[in-house]
């Protein structure tokens, strides 16, 4: 199943805090399901920032710096169109990757690669690959 790493907290809030744009500087014809992959490094000041904005957004409940989970896939989401702007409080970036229907999974330990990747069915929950 396709992936993209993404830096917390920015994954933690597509899967938990209705983040429904990821921002990037490039379009995909990628359309579907993908695994969100929380990448392993986070600096204090991409939390902070991440934080604040969530605040604006009215996500309140964002875990603290060391309990993100980083390193591994965290959920997923669908990819439904890629956009050069939106109305989304969301969007920052030059690009945004529209998203819905995120779904948790249990944290599953997994190196991340740039743009989007395979992973594995086997390493997956069953049932995970056909949603």
């Amino acid at each position: 199943m396709k992936a993209l790493s993404i830096r917390q907290p920015w994954a933690w809030l597509i899967v938990h805090g209705g983040k429904d744009i990821e921002n990037r500087s490039w379009h995909t014809n990628y359309r579907g399901r993908f695994l969100v992959h929380a990448a392993k490094g986070m600096t204090k000041d991409e939390y902070t920032e991440g934080y604040q904005f969530a605040l604006e957004c009215g996500v309140t409940d964002m875990p603290r710096f060391g309990e993100m989970q980083r390193g591994g896939i965290i959920g997923s989401v669908e990819l439904v169109d890629s956009v050069d702007s939106s109305a989304s409080p969301w969007y920052m970036g030059q690009k945004g990757f529209v998203l819905r229907d995120p779904q948790y999974l249990p944290f599953i330990p997994y190196r991340g690669q740039l743009q989007f990747f395979e992973v594995p069915n086997n390493l997956l929950p069953q049932g995970t690959a056909n949603v």
